[in-house]
């Protein structure tokens, strides 16, 4: 068993929260002020606790054990989304700073932008060599537009180093996340073992019409890219119930028409859409179906969709040995009160398994929200859940 000190990980959630404090979430865009801040406020507790902290080049902050022989790695990240939650990332983080606390042999990591501000995933894809300097040369954020140079030197991180995780180093790493959902606190439980993190496809559908007056254009001649494109997604949205799996997502996160002006017929029409799903057939078979509605609206309509895949990951399987440490501890600790459930959303931890085993521990997120600042979690649900990570943790490292 671990000695978790829950006041200390309360105290420091709540230290944390302050920098880029926003309403009662907070505000920490990645490489912002804040949240440069926020790292260095970090590698001062690293330090605090015996941990010997670093940055590298891509803003990623570790902490190191100085023992010998073999570590865990445990972490997240604690950039924000924009006016977001205070926990989504923070507490992963937090949490593993209070492994390390308790005396385990723990590597703790923050790793940088899992939000996305400037690209998917930058911190912990460099941290397993998948991120290459041809795409840190072509990455903006997306707000703003900053090129990521740009923004690493006035961060003062360029030219740093951005070394791999050590190869050999670690039995594990165990990220705590808060569910971002309401399957735990629909059904009344207080902690979730993950069994594996979703895959999301993400693709870009461009519609190309005739951009034309909107008074003098007669509906007859119009070949207006914005309805093609509202039409395109309610046929979508009317088959994929047809194609998915119980737990399978899909999102128009961003519409876009050209010229975009009241009067005036879209020429040109963007959409950003994404599903998820954790089974790779099922993600095939909707690839397949959104293929076939493209080329049905192509047949229909008189503009002409092309779609483009932007990312298709691949989903991620948490480690049975980490699992069944998570879930004897939660039982021990809160006796039917816990569930094995997938993750819906992306987590640093799909990359880190490319390096090693991973597992993955939920919270409940009070009414299922976050990406907003009314983002909470009891105190009680987090204290529990640190303490069933850090007996989980011991468990793991000494069978």
């Amino acid at each position: 068993m671990a000695l978790i000190d829950t006041t200390q990980f309360l105290a420091d959630l709540h230290a944390l929260r302050q920098i880029g404090a926003f309403r009662t979430g907070v505000h920490r865009p990645t490489f912002s002020p804040q949240d440069m801040e926020s790292r260095h406020w970090l590698m001062d507790r690293m330090a605090d606790i015996g941990l010997e902290p670093s940055i590298d080049g891509i803003g990623n902050v570790l902490g190191r054990h100085p023992g010998s022989g073999p570590k865990l790695l445990s972490g997240s990240h604690i950039e924000s989304q924009n006016e977001a939650g205070w926990l989504d990332g923070a507490l992963g983080v937090v949490a593993a700073l209070a492994l390390a606390r308790a005396g385990l042999p723990v590597d703790v990591v923050a790793c940088a932008d899992e939000e996305g501000h400037f690209g998917g995933f930058i911190g912990s894809r460099s941290l397993t060599g998948l991120l290459e300097e041809a795409e840190i040369d072509r990455l903006r954020n997306r707000t703003t537009g900053q090129p990521l140079r740009e923004a690493l030197h006035a961060a003062g991180l360029a030219g740093k180093p951005r070394p791999p995780l050590e190869a050999g180093r670690y039995k594990g790493f165990f990220e705590m996340h808060i569910e971002q959902g309401t399957q735990l606190e629909s059904t009344g439980r207080r902690s979730g073992v993950v069994t594996g993190i979703v895959a999301i496809w993400q693709y870009r559908i461009t519609i190309t019409g005739s951009q034309d007056h909107a008074g003098g254009t007669t509906m007859a001649e119009r070949r207006d890219a914005g309805l093609a494109a509202v039409r395109l997604l309610t046929a979508i949205d009317a088959e994929f119930p047809r194609l998915c799996a119980e737990r399978t997502t899909w999102t128009c996160g961003q519409i876009r028409f050209e010229p975009g002006a009241p009067s005036i017929i879209p020429g040109r029409a963007e959409i950003l859409f994404q599903f998820r799903d954790i089974a790779p057939a099922v993600l095939q078979r909707l690839d397949v179906g959104l293929r076939r509605l493209v080329q049905d609206s192509n047949r229909r309509e008189r503009c002409v969709a092309v779609l483009e895949p932007l990312s298709l990951s691949t989903p991620v399987a948490c480690d049975d040995a980490m699992q069944d440490c998570l879930a004897r501890a939660a039982e021990q600790h809160a006796p039917g009160l816990w569930l094995r459930m997938a993750s819906g959303a992306g987590h640093d931890s799909q990359y880190i398994a490319r390096l090693m085993p991973v597992a993955m521990l939920f919270t409940p997120s009070i009414g299922g929200v976050s990406h907003h600042w009314s983002e909470d979690t009891s105190e009680a649900d987090l204290e529990l859940g640190v303490r069933i990570l850090g007996d989980a943790a011991a468990a793991f490292y000494s069978g």
